[in-house]
């Protein structure tokens, strides 16, 4: 993953991150002030010893004052020291809970003993470090007797009293809160790796490219109003979406197919917007004084006769099983280069017509005829009608949709492809949010925004809204010719363009 990629999936989840960092803040600050406020106190314990006159007696005596200091720090702790302390304070305690609340320590090649007491109350815990450090005081000298009943050579003195403190040791807020912060951030920012490693959705082109290995050529900004204006490249030629179309249509004239341009529009599953991508895609080539054929080529769920209101009762299933002439059927709208030729009757096997010969031969014709041709075919994984249209084509177009198709799904649809030989000439994002961090605008730096465009759906003229709701009908031959062949069907499109425009 590339630093971009860190960003944009801290920007995707800074909720979830906000959320768990504030959770972070708030348990920690309600920990910190439910818990009892503790108080502590520190006296200083000086040990030394009295016998010896010379410097080697001295030397001697504090050599076995700091060999002697670990034994008295563990002292401390002990009934012996801290019962006197009980007696004296009137503590309702026993010597073992006293000794939880203390701690004593003495530095390394050092003869002090520091002794420190926590407390609730701030007073207790001096009165208690001071009178722990004159109980040791005593008690020390007479678990050391001197020689011969003398006196005991060690002598403890106290060289700092404890005094009540000001404020609380435990618990530290601040810290608390801040630390408790900090793991509310961290586990935030885990859960937002974890969320995107876990998350198998196609969301930008380069997650696409992973999978199939081939480039992407457009990407088609969402539009909330997408079924109410299908069409958008002809019902509003100037908003974002229609410029995801024009962009496209340049994208696709790169694409080296071996100077072949048909094309098999197709997804991994349904609703990925495959019938609106390759209807605005041939309406945005024909703007540009492309010809364009654009067939049906979908025998199961055929779409693009309704969107185009046109009819669609023959087309090129009639033409298949030769029951009618290409000619007679593919019919000119909106008064552009653009020749539609729709599915027809939906037939009971419609995998065998699309890979027939007629199916094939039809397809080179066309090539002939027209600069572009563009066929809406099913979806790849549950059926096999495109995979088989597009071995004959020169490439395969596929739309996959953004956030909702998944990695396993596209893999599925391009191993589909490959199995048959077909080729993946390039793949479309659709529905790609126009906001986010996952949006097309975002990730190429570019958007609408600055030349002052806004979302205004183009109002059509009376002459537009007739034209677009006009139905073309057209006859249909009764009885297939005895050698179905291809020439035989009348494939002079431009002759039959003309007595179709005649007959309009």
């Amino acid at each position: 993953m590339e630093l971009s990629d860190y960003i944009r999936t801290l920007r995707k989840n800074w909720v979830i991150i906000l959320v768990l960092t504030v959770v972070g803040l708030g348990a920690s600050g309600g920990y910190s002030l439910s818990r009892t406020s503790i108080y502590e106190s520190t006296s200083t314990v000086f040990v030394s010893t009295q016998a010896g006159s010379t410097a080697a007696e001295l030397q001697q005596g504090s050599s076995f004052t700091q060999a002697r200091i670990n034994t008295y720090v563990g002292l401390i702790t002990t009934p012996v020291v801290l019962n006197p302390v009980i007696a004296e304070l009137g503590v309702a305690e026993s010597a073992d809970r006293l000794a939880s609340q203390i701690k004593a320590s003495a530095a390394l090649n050092s003869t002090l003993i520091t002794i420190t007491v926590s407390d609730s109350d701030a007073s207790q815990a001096a009165q208690i470090a001071n009178a722990v450090a004159s109980s040791l005081a005593e008690v020390v000298p007479r678990l050391e007797p001197g020689s011969e009943g003398g006196s005991s050579p060690v002598r403890l003195s106290t060289v700092r009293d404890a005094q009540p403190a000001l404020s609380p040791s435990s618990p530290n807020t601040p810290l608390n809160i801040l630390l408790g912060g900090l793991l509310g951030l961290a586990v935030g920012i885990a859960v937002a790796a974890l969320r995107t490693r876990l998350d198998t959705r196609i969301r930008t082109p380069r997650d696409a490219e992973e999978v199939t290995a081939a480039p992407a050529i457009g990407a088609i900004a969402y539009d909330a109003k997408a079924k109410e204006r299908p069409l958008i490249v002809h019902a509003d030629p100037l908003s974002p979406r229609a410029e995801s179309f024009r962009a496209l249509r340049t994208n696709l004239q790169f694409l080296d197919m071996g100077g072949r341009a048909s094309f098999v529009v197709t997804s991994s599953i349904p609703s990925e917007g495959k019938s609106t991508t390759t209807i605005n895609l041939a309406i945005a080539l024909a703007d540009a004084g492309k010809r364009v054929a654009l067939l049906d080529t979908d025998l199961r769920k055929p779409k693009v006769a309704e969107y185009l209101s046109i009819e669609g009762g023959a087309g090129l299933t009639d033409v298949l099983i030769g029951r009618a002439k290409v000619n007679e059927v593919m019919l000119p709208w909106g008064g552009r280069s653009l020749y539609v030729l729709p599915a027809g009757k939906i037939p009971p096997n419609p995998s065998e017509l699309l890979g027939s010969a007629q199916m094939g031969t039809l397809l080179n014709m066309l090539e002939k005829d027209f600069d572009v041709v563009l066929c809406d075919a099913p979806p790849l994984l549950p059926v096999t009608d495109a995979a088989i249209l597009a071995r004959v084509t020169s490439g395969a177009l596929m739309i996959v949709a953004a956030g909702k198709t998944t990695k396993h799904q596209l893999t599925g649809a391009t191993e589909a492809l490959s199995t048959v030989g077909a080729k993946l000439a390039g793949f479309v994002m659709s529905m790609v949010p126009t906001r986010g961090p996952d949006s097309y605008y975002s990730a190429y730096g570019y958007g609408y925004g600055a030349y002052g465009y806004t979302e205004t759906p183009k109002k059509l003229t009376r002459a537009e809204r007739k034209l677009a709701k006009r139905k073309v009908s057209t006859p249909v031959a009764e009885e297939a010719p005895d050698d179905a062949t291809l020439d035989e069907l009348g494939f002079s499109l431009r002759r039959g363009t003309r007595e179709t425009q005649r007959e309009g």
